[in-house]
């Protein structure tokens, strides 16, 4: 069993940044890959980010590429997403998830690829 819990969410202003955690417990945190999702109040969850097990890859999709960067302390049990240029509409409830799955990380934009998942951290963004 893997437990996930996500931190660092809260209040800023568009243009603004973020870094979120999450820090894990329970089995090996360096055995599997981690991904980044969010969601917005009454739509589906989004993927934004991925990391491997080793922090040799990440993925992004094009919606965010350039703006947020994930990354992972393996020696601290944490994966991280930094969010700049946060924008007007952005709110979203962040989670973060943990997958034993193997293969392209192109393959882990998809919910059903990922074993376990935190509770979230609110992103609220002004304007």
């Amino acid at each position: 069993q893997v437990q996930l819990v996500e931190s660092g969410g809260g209040l800023v202003q568009a243009g603004g940044s973020l870094r979120l955690s999450c820090a894990a417990s329970g089995r090996t945190f360096s055995s599997y890959n981690m991904g980044w999702f969010r969601q917005v109040l009454g739509k589906e969850r989004e993927f934004v980010a991925a990391i491997n097990w080793s922090a040799g890859s990440t993925y992004y999709p094009d919606s965010v590429k350039g703006r947020f960067t994930i990354s992972r302390d393996n020696a601290k049990n944490t994966v991280y997403l930094q969010i700049n240029s946060l924008k007007p509409g952005g709110t979203a409830v962040y989670y973060c998830a943990a997958s034993f799955n193997r293969g392209w990380l192109s393959r882990f934009r998809t919910e059903e690829k990922y074993d376990y998942w935190g509770q979230g951290t609110q992103v609220t963004v002004s304007s």
